[in-house]
């Protein structure tokens, strides 16, 4: 049976004359310029035998994902599942990997469409080679992942199998309606998040990668203030330029950037940019370049707009810092993931009793939660293909777990004053500051991977004069 094409109704009709035209005359499609294994390839076969070899005996479905609609009749760009990207580096739509009892694997995809049969690779708006660009071919598609391949109309889904739910609806959908649904399925998906706790070192070196490139895209920003601050937009402008860096090395920013300045520093998911800048602010900028392998950075960095801090800026802003190098000290393999955050929550609390805002002692503070008033959120979480990675994790084996060698993680204590907040005195309201950073644990401790941006309130002034 001929599938369906994915076409608009506004297409214009095809004669069986223009069909038959469509044909014939091509040359002989070449092989994809991506020849050869990806570097991927051997690193993700481990990572399929490790999954095998959890589930002996079981059937494991694991999902690309599918295109999903941003208006109308257009798609998002597709990223892949992460769980689905870290096992086969692949990264096309509506592809399926399976592991079969036997421990085999393959992985059903859907290969591009000749030229002298059917009409998909000129009128299928959503996978069409004229619309979307070439797909590898099935023998393409094995050189480059290093696993057997089979065309996704071959996957047969009616046998028992755990499935990594919720990616693909059709794939659920197909498994339940030929198998009884088991209570299997939400032990695959914390395995799976599970497995990406401890980065091996092609992960690090991607990871670094992601840092490197973020570093550079904040040094594009600060050359770029001058223009921005004569635009009613300029979070927005300052959005843009980093956006320019992570599409030129990499996939794409690894999630929605946050520039803020002023008052919406206080903001913590501030995404809408669409702020001025005042040149005696401070702008609080949370971004990550995602590589192309999509391991992403996430690094925050608040700096003056003027380039030198106010006397209360700079108060804050150290005090920021002091915790946040208390929490970095905490870190090595065995130590508590919990230890790092408290640590650098205590040096918040005793610096808000300093200044007076809080009165208890810092045991109290600590134990009552009052602090958090001022600083709402964790210290830090695990990244690595998602920005808050393994996050289906169990929490005895991450949150309530112990740091293990491999594991890369932020570091990101913050103080956010409201404007609103009549606790604080007036010339702290509207002052927000988190300070991010992403470390690696190793055996001695832990290595600072996005040393190439300075931390301390001298050193980004020295920074900023140096860029401007």
């Amino acid at each position: 049976m001929a599938e369906a094409l994915n076409i608009g109704s506004h297409d214009l009709p095809v004669t069986d004359d223009l069909a038959a035209f469509m044909r014939i005359g091509w040359a002989p499609q070449e092989a994809s310029a991506e020849a050869g294994p990806r570097p991927i390839a051997p690193w993700a076969a481990k990572r399929r035998a490790a999954l095998a070899q959890r589930f002996p005996g079981e059937r494991l479905v694991i999902p690309a994902g599918t295109l999903k609609v941003r208006s109308n009749d257009s798609d998002y760009r597709f990223r892949p599942h992460s769980a689905y990207s870290y096992l086969t580096g692949a990264g096309e739509s509506d592809d399926v990997l399976v592991i079969e009892p036997s421990g085999e694997a393959v992985l059903y995809v859907r290969p591009r469409a000749p030229r002298e049969e059917g009409q998909e690779f000129y009128r299928d708006r959503r996978y069409g080679e004229f619309w979307a660009g070439p797909r590898p071919d099935l023998a393409e598609a094995a050189a480059l992942y290093q696993v057997e391949c089979a065309h996704i109309r071959d996957l047969e889904l009616g046998r028992p199998a755990r499935v990594l739910r919720g990616v693909d609806a059709s794939v659920d959908a197909a498994v339940d309606a030929a198998v009884p649904r088991g209570d299997g399925d939400a032990e695959l998906e914390s395995f799976l998040a599970e497995m990406r706790l401890v980065k091996d070192e092609w992960e690090v070196g991607e990871l670094q990668s992601a840092v490197d490139a973020t570093a550079r895209g904040f040094e594009d920003v600060v050359r770029a203030l001058p223009q921005a601050f004569g635009h009613p937009r300029g979070e927005r402008y300052l959005e843009g330029v980093f956006g320019l860096r992570a599409r030129l090395e990499g996939n794409a920013t690894g999630y929605d950037s946050i520039v803020a300045a002023g008052a919406h520093a206080c903001v913590l998911h501030w995404i809408r940019n669409d702020g001025a800048l005042g040149r005696g602010d401070l702008l609080l900028m949370d971004a990550g370049v995602e590589a192309d392998t999509l391991y992403t950075a996430d690094v925050t960095r608040t700096f003056p707009l003027s380039g030198r801090f106010s006397g209360v800026q700079r108060q804050a802003y150290e005090l920021v810092h002091q915790a946040q190098e208390a929490a970095i000290a905490t870190l090595r393999p065995g130590a508590r993931f919990r230890d790092f955050h408290l640590a650098a929550m205590r040096v918040i609390c005793e610096g808000l009793r300093d200044w007076g805002l809080l009165k208890q002692s810092v045991d109290t503070l600590m134990e009552t939660g009052l602090y958090r008033r001022y600083t709402l959120c964790s210290s830090g979480h695990m990244l690595g293909l998602d920005v808050h990675d393994c996050a289906r994790s169990r929490a005895e084996v991450y949150l309530d777990g112990v740091l293990e060698e491999g594991n890369v993680l932020t570091v990101e204590p913050g103080l956010y004053f409201q404007p609103d907040d009549l606790t604080l005195p007036e010339e702290l309201r509207g002052i927000g500051i988190r300070i991010e950073d992403d470390l690696v644990i190793t055996s001695g401790g832990a290595r600072l991977m996005s040393d190439a941006l300075p931390r301390d309130p001298d050193g980004i002034e020295s920074w900023m004069g140096a860029l401007l």
